[in-house]
C-alpha cells in the first residue's frame, strides 16, 4: 500500500468572490513546514467547496454571485461541479454553463481573463452548491500554449464498476467511478492532459472493500468529498485531502503509463448498524512529477522570477491577452 503521508483539512474556510466557498486544502504558495509542493506536483492549488445554501438571488441579473474578470497563465483549472450551475467566460470568447456533473478543464496556456458566477438558472432557484477547484501545471514547453477549453459533460465520462474485494465470490459491485483524466483497468478518460495524470471521481453506495492501483511514479491524492470511510486503515471524513507518499520509483525510461508497476490505496465502507448506508463520494488525483522549478504569485505560474516579472508587466500594460 502506499502510505499516507499527511492528512489536509485543518484550514478554515473562506469566500472566493461572494459566490464559492472554499478550503484551499493545497496551495504551491504555503509556507507550511509540512507542505512541499515537490510532492504534490504536478498539483499546484486545491479548492473544496464544501456544500453550501444559497438563497435566490433577486438581485442576479445585476449583482451575480461569483468571481468578476481575473487573469491566468501558465497553467490549467479543473472545475467540477457537484450541485449547482457554474457561467463562465472569457477573453478569448469561451463560455458555457458548468451543470451538476459536469468537468470544465481550462488551459490558461500563454494567458486569459476569466470571470465565472452561479448560472442565472441556480441563481434565481437557489439551492445547495458545491464544487472543487484544481490547479495543474503546465511543463515549460507548453507554459505559453494557446488557451483552451475541455467542456465534459458528465454522461460523456467513462464509468468503470467497483466490486467487493472482501467478498470476490459474490462480485458485488459497491460502487463507480467515472474516469474524468487517465486510464483505469484500460479505460481511458474523457480529458485531454499535457502529462501523465489521472482524476477518478468515485462513489460507494454498498458497504464493502475496493482497491484503487495508481502507477508508483505518480505523486497520489484523495479528496473524501462526502462522506466517511477508512483508507489504508485511517478514518477519513468529508473536506479532507489525503496526501500519500512520495512516488517510489521515477520515470526515466520513457514507458507508457498503463505498462508501470503500482502502488495500492485500499479503501473500506464499513457497513452501518441500522443497515443504511450514505453514498461516500471521492476524488482521487494522482500525476507524474514535471519536476520544473515554479515561479508563482496569485494566478501566474511561471518557471522563473523574470518570466513572472514579465507577465505582470504585460498585465499592467495592456498587453496580457495579446
Amino acid at each position: 500500500m502506499r502510505p499516507i503521508k499527511n492528512i489536509h483539512g485543518d484550514k478554515a474556510p473562506h469566500w472566493v468572490g461572494d459566490g464559492f466557498y472554499v478550503k484551499t486544502l493545497i496551495n504551491h504558495l504555503d509556507d507550511n513546514p509540512h507542505f512541499n509542493y515537490s510532492h504534490t506536483d504536478p498539483f499546484l492549488l486545491f479548492d473544496y467547496g464544501k456544500p453550501t445554501t444559497f438563497h435566490p438571488n433577486p438581485n442576479y441579473k445585476t449583482q451575480p454571485h461569483g468571481v468578476g474578470q481575473h487573469p491566468h497563465k501558465g497553467f490549467e483549472t479543473v472545475t467540477i461541479a457537484y450541485e449547482g450551475e457554474i457561467s463562465h467566460a472569457d477573453s478569448v470568447g469561451g463560455q458555457g454553463i458548468i451543470q451538476k456533473g459536469d468537468v470544465q478543464w481550462t488551459t490558461a496556456g500563454r494567458g486569459i481573463m476569466h470571470e465565472e458566477f452561479h448560472s442565472e438558472a441556480f441563481g434565481q432557484r437557489g439551492g445547495v452548491f458545491s464544487m472543487v477547484q484544481l490547479w495543474v501545471n503546465l511543463p515549460s514547453a507548453h507554459k505559453l500554449t494557446d488557451p483552451n477549453y475541455q467542456s465534459i459533460k458528465r454522461a460523456d465520462l467513462p464509468i468503470v464498476e467497483l466490486i467487493d474485494s472482501s467478498n470476490p465470490d459474490h462480485q458485488t459491485t459497491i460502487g463507480k467511478a467515472a474516469i474524468i483524466a487517465g486510464v483505469w483497468q484500460e479505460i481511458t478518460g474523457a480529458a485531454n492532459t499535457f502529462t501523465p495524470i489521472n482524476l477518478w471521481d468515485i462513489e460507494l453506495h454498498t458497504a464493502g472493500a475496493t482497491t484503487l492501483k495508481v502507477p508508483n511514479t505518480h505523486n497520489t491524492l484523495l479528496l473524501v468529498q462526502e462522506g466517511e470511510l477508512l483508507v489504508n486503515g485511517t478514518s477519513v471524513s468529508a473536506g479532507n485531502l489525503i496526501q500519500f507518499d512520495a512516488p517510489t520509483q521515477h520515470r526515466t525510461d520513457g514507458q507508457a503509463q498503463q505498462t508501470l508497476a503500482t502502488d495500492n490505496i485500499e479503501l473500506h465502507y464499513p457497513a452501518t448498524e441500522n443497515g443504511e448506508q450514505a453514498p461516500v463520494k471521492l476524488l482521487l488525483l494522482s500525476g507524474e512529477p514535471i519536476g520544473e522549478p515554479v515561479a508563482g504569485y496569485g494566478p501566474f505560474v511561471m518557471n522563473t522570477q523574470e518570466e513572472l516579472r514579465q507577465t505582470f508587466r504585460d498585465y499592467q500594460t495592456g498587453n496580457f491577452v495579446k
